[in-house]
């Protein structure tokens, strides 16, 4: 009997210790990264559990709320709101937050995302009342700032902080709508005018410089054709002088008579003129040469050109 009796109590204790470690096991809680468990002891707030291994006594503690801190996203519906100068139109919006205080938003209120979205539309709307249509269309920026300062205040006492607030989509009348697009189109109409008009000038611009430029260059062209003619023709001028001194020399170094040097002379003078001269300024010595008229005018009258020479 004893043997049996301590073979049984062996047993249940063996029972006893699997059922310990089993229940030991079942409230054994690991909180994850990010998340915090909001523990209750017989119906009260107990303790807020952050990450790592937590035990939980059985019977006494419960789990009521597991709670995320990673940042959300609230897409709300589009809301009614009329705007300053009596406009109707719909606007949604989009809200990130993120909860900070895991026990205030277990505990400050019932349903905190349709609180904050009642908030929203009525922030929204008042917000709206103040602004004239083009305000609303423009102020995008000002807009979200002033809802994210009002919602961030308001929702302190919930444990939760607002982020940031967009406004997704401004949507007008339709006939708002089709005076904004007539308006819109007539403004690209004006500045593709505008940079037309601009272009024709820019293009007028240039095309009158190139052709001032290309007079500057032709006149240039023929300045320098006419230097050069010039230069060329007294160059010749003096080569023909250069070339009849020399001969009037050679005569003279043979002894020729002034007679001959004097018509010698005339010639060269001639020859100088080239036909084109109406006008031949004879040197003092050769006005006393007998017979001075009548070589010249044999010299002067030619068959293509006729001249007036004049006897200076």
């Amino acid at each position: 009997m004893s043997q049996s009796a301590n073979f049984g109590g062996y047993i249940a204790l063996i029972i006893t210790l699997a059922v310990l470690i089993l229940i030991l096991i079942r409230n054994i809680r690991i909180v994850p990264q990010a998340t915090n468990f909001i523990i209750e002891r017989l119906g009260a707030y107990h303790a807020t559990w952050p990450v790592g291994i937590h035990i939980k006594i059985p019977f006494l503690d419960r789990v009521v709320k597991v709670v995320s801190l990673k940042e959300k996203v609230a897409d709300f519906q589009p809301q009614a709101v009329i705007t300053k100068d009596n406009v109707t139109m719909q606007i949604d919006t989009v809200l990130f937050y993120q909860i900070v205080d895991p026990k205030l938003y277990a505990y400050g209120i019932e349903n905190p995302i349709m609180a904050i979205e009642n908030l929203s539309a009525t922030t929204l709307r008042n917000i709206i009342g103040d602004l004239e249509l083009d305000q609303t269309l423009t102020s995008r920026d000002l807009i979200n700032t002033r809802m994210r300062v009002i919602l961030d205040e308001a929702t302190d006492p919930w444990g939760i902080k607002v982020n940031r607030v967009e406004l997704k989509n401004i949507i007008p009348p339709k006939e708002i709508q089709i005076a904004m697009e007539r308006q819109m189109k007539a403004e690209r109409e004006k500045r593709e005018n505008i940079l037309r008009s601009e272009g024709e000038k820019e293009a007028a611009i240039r095309v009158a410089e190139g052709e001032k430029r290309a007079a500057i260059l032709r006149a240039e062209a023929k300045r320098e054709s006419q230097i050069r003619e010039a230069e060329g023709q007294a160059e010749a001028i003096l080569k023909v002088q250069e070339a009849t001194a020399r001969g009037l020399q050679m005569i003279k170094d043979v002894g020729a008579d002034k007679s001959l040097i004097a018509i010698k002379s005339l010639e060269t003078l001639a020859q100088v003129s080239n036909g084109r001269a109406t006008k031949i300024i004879i040197p003092s010595e050769l006005q006393s040469l007998a017979g001075l008229a009548v070589s010249l005018k044999e010299v002067m009258n030619t068959d293509d050109i006729k001249d007036q020479t004049e006897v200076m």
